[in-house]
Parts: structure tokens; C-alpha cells; sequence
């Protein structure tokens, strides 16, 4: 069966202004919120997602819930229970036939490093919200007490890239989450890294790495 291809959310979310500042793409608008140019907030970008006929296709069109990627995550991290050792691929497969390819030029945001294990599983979960990005790589620095927050831009240049939009509550804070579930990929590829470490602006106190990917 063949796969249709998602919209590209971004062309419909730039160029955009944000706080009486003109952002020309998902990446300019990155840099921003590395800089301390603006604040994190996760809750303004996803109520301008929300109000996206776009991103309302993509979201509605998919049977993946919250509810679902819990179930699933699960399943994948789950390794003594020998009777379900089966599920998590009768799962992924059942997933990946109602899976959509990702636009070409879709930017995806993920916070922290990222699995040494993904270019194996082909398996992880991105989000769209660059402000979510953000807020959870300064979670996760503080948690393990490290130097620097780490956060990951990736750029789909492949037509290939099978994905899941998934559906939040609105009703919950998981509706910031804004996530992308990628189940299927050609390849991951750092193409940059930069650490940004003078932000006048901002609360965090350490250096910031920014590690640029391509998708295909």
C-alpha cells in the first residue's frame, strides 16, 4: 500500500512574527530562543499549532494518541517479559501501515542526546514545538546535573521518512508535547555543531550545544 505524504507544516507557521520579532523559518526562530532572544514558551507555540489548518490535518488524520505512544514505548522498553516478546514488532508494524512520510524540508526538534541505539531501531520521538525543545533539554540538564543543555535540530531532506503526528489532550499539559513519532528512516546525519555560550538574556547559566541532523 502506498504511503501519501504529510503537508509541510512549517511553510504555513513562517515567516511569522513572534514578540514584535520577524522570523523568516523554524530554524531563525531556534536561534532566537538559543539566544535568549525570546523566552521558551511552549504554551503560545502550541496554541498558534492548534489554530494551524495544517497542523489540525496533520493530527486528525492520525489514529495515534497519547494514550497509544504510552502503550507503545512500553512495549519497546520492556525486556524480561518473555510471553510479550513478540508485540512491540506486531505493534510497529500495525503502526507503520497507517504511518504518513514527513514533508521534505520539516524541521523537528529533540532535546538531549540523542540514543546512540536510534540509527539501529530507526525508532524515536521529535516534536515540532521548539519551545517544548527547549524547556525539557534545561529539564534534563538540571536532572543530570551536566554542564550543558543539549538540544537537536533536525532537517528532513529524505522523501522517506515514515512518521507518526501524535494527538494530545488538550485537556492536559501533555498537549505541549507536540511530538512526531519517526518510525522509519534511510538515515541520521550530524552535519553541525555549535555551542552557544554568551546568552545576556536568558536564565540559563551554562553553554548550550546545538547539534544540527539531516534526515532521509
Amino acid at each position: 500500500m502506498s504511503k501519501s505524504t504529510l503537508a509541510l507544516l512549517d511553510s504555513s507557521l513562517y515567516p511569522q512574527s513572534w514578540q514584535q520579532q520577524s522570523f523568516s523559518s523554524p530554524q531563525a526562530f531556534f536561534r532566537g530562543l538559543l539566544a535568549g532572544d525570546i523566552p521558551p514558551d511552549a504554551d503560545a507555540f502550541t496554541k498558534q499549532l492548534l489554530v494551524n489548518d495544517t497542523y489540525k490535518d496533520w493530527i486528525y488524520s492520525s489514529v495515534f494518541g497519547r494514550y497509544l505512544h504510552r502503550n507503545f514505548t512500553a512495549f519497546y522498553r520492556q525486556t524480561e517479559d518473555s510471553f510479550n516478546t513478540d508485540m512491540p514488532d506486531i505493534f510497529r508494524r500495525e503502526l507503520t501501515r497507517h504511518a504518513q512520510y514527513l514533508p521534505v524540508e520539516q524541521v523537528l526538534f529533540f532535546a538531549g542526546d540523542i540514543p546512540k541505539n536510534v540509527r539501529q531501531t530507526k525508532l524515536f520521538t521529535t516534536t515540532v514545538n521548539p519551545a517544548t525543545a527547549m524547556i525539557n533539554a534545561q529539564r534534563i540538564k538540571v536532572k543530570r546535573n551536566a554542564s550543558q543543555t543539549v538540544v537537536n535540530q533536525i532537517d528532513i531532506t529524505g522523501k522517506h521518512v515514515l512518521g507518526f503526528p501524535i494527538r494530545h489532550n488538550k485537556r492536559t499539559s501533555e498537549r505541549l508535547r507536540n511530538e512526531v513519532l519517526i518510525l522509519d528512516f534511510q538515515n541520521l546525519r550530524l552535519v553541525n555543531e555549535l555551542k552557544i555560550e554568551d546568552i545576556k538574556k536568558s536564565n540559563i547559566e551554562d553553554s548550550i550545544l546545538l547539534r544540527c541532523y539531516e534526515l532521509r
